[in-house]
Order: structure tokens, then C-alpha cells, then sequence
């Protein structure tokens, strides 16, 4: 396992504003920080065994964590990003925000837009099955720098298949949340699949970040 390593890069505060959906300090209010009031339940907060399907429930709401999802357990573990940091020894996916990376996995985006659907076409889909890829620009930890044109990056395994079920379009702001509303196909480094789609991306305050995913593990037919 490659360590986690820590960087800043310098850039344009101008362009900066145009890169990224929020940030910590001062857009944070605005957009993504969690009303401490709240209180949620998070995890596998549903499991239909018949069907093998379910619903999981998470806070990705902060920059400086990774939030590991086992569909083998059906547990969920965050971990703070450091150097020093461990992985869980056993899990599937793991996000960041809507950044997303796979233990070993392979990743396809259908053209199913619902789970029941999938399971109805009797057939796991075909195609171009997409790997983790390491990257050093992709994973924001630390945005407190920005007014100084300082990012920074943790570098990171990152699946830009996986990473599709919802596209940031920072072009304006407020920025743009757009989900694909895709059913993704996971090919697990055991040769088991799941099946997941991102029903929703906040909570009922509409707070960003907190990430509800429907799933069918295994996926068999």
C-alpha cells in the first residue's frame, strides 16, 4: 500500500474559485458545513436480504476524510487523511467527498438509471470496466489557503468511473450539482459484484455531502 502523502500546490486564487464546488472557511456556510443540530443515522440503515439490496448512509461532508464502505460486512469506517495513516484491512469503495476509489475493483457506468431495471434485464453489462488510477490533484484535504493561492492535495488511488455519479459544474456560482442518476457496476477484486447508484447527495436541510447509495450485493444472475 503506498503511503499517504500530503502536498500544496500553488495556484491562481481566481482560478481556483472556478476549480472546486466549496470550501472550507469562506464559502464554507454557504454550501457544505453540516447544522451541528442535526443528527443522523448513518451506515447500512437498510438491508433487504431476500434481495440481496439495501441502502447506505454517510457523511462526506468533510474534506479531510475518507469514509470506507465493506458490502462483505456491511460496515462503514472513516478514517482522518494523514501520513500516517492505515486503510481499513478489509473494504470495497471508499469516498471523499464524491470522489471515489475501489480495493482492487473495476467499475462500469450503465445506462440503467434504477436498480430493479438492472436486475430485470437478467444480464450484468458489458463494456470497458475502469481501474483505479493515481493521482495528485484530484483529492482536496485543505482549502483554508485559498485567498493566498495555496491548495492541498493528498495524493490518492481515484476511480474517474465511479467518481461520474455526480458532476460538479463550477462554472457558476453557486456551482451545479448534476447526478447522473446511473446505475455503476462494480467488479470487486474477489470477482463478486455490486450494483450502486447515488439516489441523493444531502440531507433534508439540503446540506451537501451527505450521500445516500442504493446497492444490490451480490449481484448475481
Amino acid at each position: 500500500m503506498k503511503p499517504v502523502i500530503l502536498f500544496i500546490r500553488l495556484i491562481m486564487p481566481g482560478i481556483l474559485f472556478l476549480s472546486f464546488p466549496a470550501c472550507n472557511g469562506i464559502l464554507g456556510n454557504i454550501y457544505d458545513e453540516p447544522l451541528a443540530e442535526e443528527k443522523n443515522e448513518f451506515g447500512f440503515i437498510e438491508t433487504d436480504e431476500t434481495n440481496n439490496s439495501g441502502t447506505v448512509y454517510i457523511d462526506a461532508t468533510s474534506y479531510t476524510k475518507w469514509t470506507y464502505i465493506d458490502f462483505h460486512t456491511l460496515t462503514v469506517d472513516s478514517l482522518e487523511i494523514s501520513e500516517e495513516m492505515q486503510e481499513p484491512e478489509n473494504w470495497d469503495i471508499a469516498i471523499h467527498r464524491y470522489d471515489a476509489k475501489t480495493n482492487g475493483a473495476f467499475v462500469l457506468e450503465t445506462g440503467f438509471t434504477g436498480l430493479s431495471t438492472l436486475k430485470a434485464s437478467g444480464e450484468i453489462p458489458k463494456g470497458d470496466y475502469v481501474s483505479d488510477e493515481w493521482t495528485t490533484n484530484k483529492i482536496v484535504v485543505d482549502m483554508s489557503g485559498m485567498m493566498d493561492g495555496k491548495l492541498k492535495y493528498a495524493e490518492s488511488y481515484y476511480n474517474r468511473e465511479l467518481s461520474k455519479w455526480l458532476f460538479v459544474d463550477t462554472s457558476t456560482m453557486p456551482p451545479g450539482y448534476n447526478p447522473s442518476n446511473k446505475v455503476y457496476i462494480i467488479r470487486l477484486k474477489d470477482n463478486t459484484v455490486v450494483a450502486v447508484r447515488l439516489r441523493n447527495f444531502m440531507n433534508a436541510s439540503g446540506v451537501k455531502g451527505y450521500m445516500t447509495i442504493d446497492y444490490i450485493y451480490p449481484f448475481e444472475v
